[in-house]
């Protein structure tokens, strides 16, 4: 049975104290906390199996390397890949579609094509592709959203020409919580003959993702937001794109052979993993995926909607209270602004009563230009929260309120 309690002793951050307060970590979107045994597995593996992989003949070299080849096969089970070749680790969501951008829009974009993206993406998901621009003048289209926050369909659906070649879209949305229909848009998309990019960033750790079910040609996610470790995560791309795709970066690992004439380049997922990979990482995202998948992803949604649902009742009896994004499929988000208070206001004195969340723009400054707005205050809720949390969220936000008049 799902017990919050039994989970947070997992987390010993979670009892922290801030300014003499119980530490009240709200900040989910941006990175989650670590269970100890992701810990304690890193420091295993700096103690007991370090040595580079793929190099060697000796048994720390072979240990370390099925250790590192067994996270990869763990992964395709976590999002259901048809194999562990279509599996290609990375820093993180940024780097995979900075790969994405690069090595497809190499293979595949002319000038005049067009890659449609949404109006509610982060950063990692708008400037690739403008940079790649730089290389090729593509054209960017966006789907709008409407005053839920929730994608225009009909919109959409008519963006694609003859020159469209990707549609590159956010699973969930990082400030709005809004669960995208991103089955539909490769439905819609595939008709079109054109490939899809998910970003799977927000909804990894929070929903059941099966790429195959999806029909996504290309997911990414990072291992610090499904409480893993920070600096490693995933790009899943059919083997159909990754084997015409050019590779990212040359190096050690990607090569079957180099002289001063020629180079060939190695089979996937190894093509795209130039260098020395973060192994003792990629074994403690395993790890974090076990102990995620030991609790359920679905009894995680359930508990989190919960979260969110009252969080969300409390909130709007709260005078000159302004909450975006209020789809009918939302994740454990709630950005939100109080009339008369600046975000960053807010998120600081929140901070001194031991609350954490976010403020600002969240790397989304043009879904912020959409809503005109400048930034919103975020709390963004996980399945060590609790409650009692959100009465603490709820009565800081109206102690705030207090301070600066607004009853």
């Amino acid at each position: 049975m799902f017990d919050v309690n039994q989970i947070r002793k997992d987390f010993p951050i979670l009892d922290s104290q801030v300014y003499g307060k119980p530490l009240v970590y709200l900040d989910n979107s941006a990175t989650t906390q670590k269970p100890l045994c992701v810990v304690e597995k890193l420091t295993d593996g700096y103690l007991h199996h370090n040595a580079n992989v793929h190099r060697g003949v000796h048994f720390l070299s072979q240990d370390a390397t099925d250790l590192h080849e067994g996270s990869r096969r763990r992964m395709q089970t976590f999002i259901n890949a048809a194999s562990s070749d279509e599996i290609i680790f990375t820093r993180g969501t940024t780097e995979s579609i900075n790969l994405v951008a690069s090595s497809f829009g190499e293979t595949f974009l002319q000038d005049g094509d067009e890659v449609i993206v949404s109006a509610m993406e982060h950063h990692s998901n708008i400037v690739p592709w403008q940079l790649f621009q730089q290389r090729r003048k593509i054209v960017l289209k966006v789907i709008p959203f409407n005053d839920l926050g929730e994608l225009d369909m009909d919109v959409y659906a008519q963006l694609f020409t003859e020159r469209t070649k990707l549609v590159s879209v956010t699973h969930v949305s990082n400030v709005l919580g809004t669960v995208n229909p991103v089955k539909e848009i490769i439905r819609i998309a595939h008709s079109h003959q054109v490939p899809v990019l998910v970003d799977g960033a927000q909804s990894t750790p929070h929903l059941k993702v099966d790429v195959q079910d999806l029909d996504a040609d290309f997911l990414v996610f990072s291992g610090h937001k499904v409480y893993g470790p920070t600096g490693v995560g995933v790009l899943y791309g059919k083997r159909q794109w990754l084997e015409q795709m050019v590779p990212y970066q040359g190096g050690g690992e990607m090569i079957q052979s180099v002289s001063f004439e020629k180079t060939t380049f190695n089979e996937l997922p190894y093509k795209f993993e130039a260098g020395t990979p973060d192994f003792i990482s990629t074994v403690g995202l395993a790890t974090a995926i076990d102990y995620v998948e030991s609790i359920g992803l679905g009894e995680i949604a359930q508990y989190e909607q919960q979260l969110l649902d009252y969080a969300t009742e409390q909130f709007q009896q709260i005078p000159g209270m302004r909450i975006f994004g209020q789809a009918h499929h939302k994740s454990a988000v709630l950005s939100f602004l109080v009339d008369g208070i600046h975000h960053y206001d807010m998120g600081l004195l929140l901070d001194k009563m031991g609350i954490a969340v976010r403020t600002g723009h969240h790397c989304a400054q043009p879904l912020m230009q959409s809503l005109g707005i400048e930034g919103t205050v975020r709390a963004s809720f996980s399945f060590y929260n609790t409650m009692e949390e959100v009465d603490k969220l709820v009565a800081g936000v109206k102690r705030v309120c207090g301070m600066f008049g607004v009853k």
